[in-house]
C-alpha cells in the first residue's frame, strides 16, 4: 500500500462545526462508519497556524478524496461533559468517516 498525504483545509472538511472543534493529534479515518475498514489516519501535523488536516490514506483514496468523492461524518464529544450542549459548546473529534458519494450517471441519447 502507497499512502500518500492529502492536506485540506478544516473549515472545508468541519463546515459548521469548524469553530467549535478542539486541534486533532491523530484520529483514525474510517469507510462509511465507525465499524467500517479502517482507511488510515488524519492529524494536524502541519502545525496550530497551518489550519489544516493532513490525510494519511492509500493513493487511490486520496485522489477520490481530492476530487469530492466522498462526503465527511464525524464521531465526536463534548470537551465539558457537564455543559448543557448547544451550537457553541466545544467537541473532540474521536474518528471522521469517508462517506462515498453516489456517483450520477449520465443518459446518453443517439439521434
Amino acid at each position: 500500500m502507497t499512502y500518500s498525504p492529502l492536506t485540506i483545509k478544516r473549515s472545508h472538511v468541519l463546515g459548521e462545526l469548524y469553530k467549535r472543534c478542539e486541534r486533532v493529534e491523530s484520529i483514525p479515518v474510517y469507510l462509511n462508519d465507525a465499524s467500517g475498514e479502517l482507511l488510515g489516519y488524519v492529524d494536524e501535523c502541519l502545525g496550530h497556524y497551518a489550519d489544516a488536516f493532513s490525510f494519511h490514506l492509500e493513493e487511490d483514496v486520496c485522489k477520490k478524496l481530492s476530487s469530492s468523492g466522498y462526503n465527511y461524518a464525524f464521531d465526536y464529544e463534548m470537551v465539558d461533559k457537564t455543559a448543557v450542549a448547544n451550537s457553541k459548546s466545544r467537541i473532540k473529534l474521536n474518528c471522521m468517516q469517508l462517506i462515498a458519494r453516489k456517483s450520477v450517471e449520465k443518459k446518453v441519447i443517439l439521434v
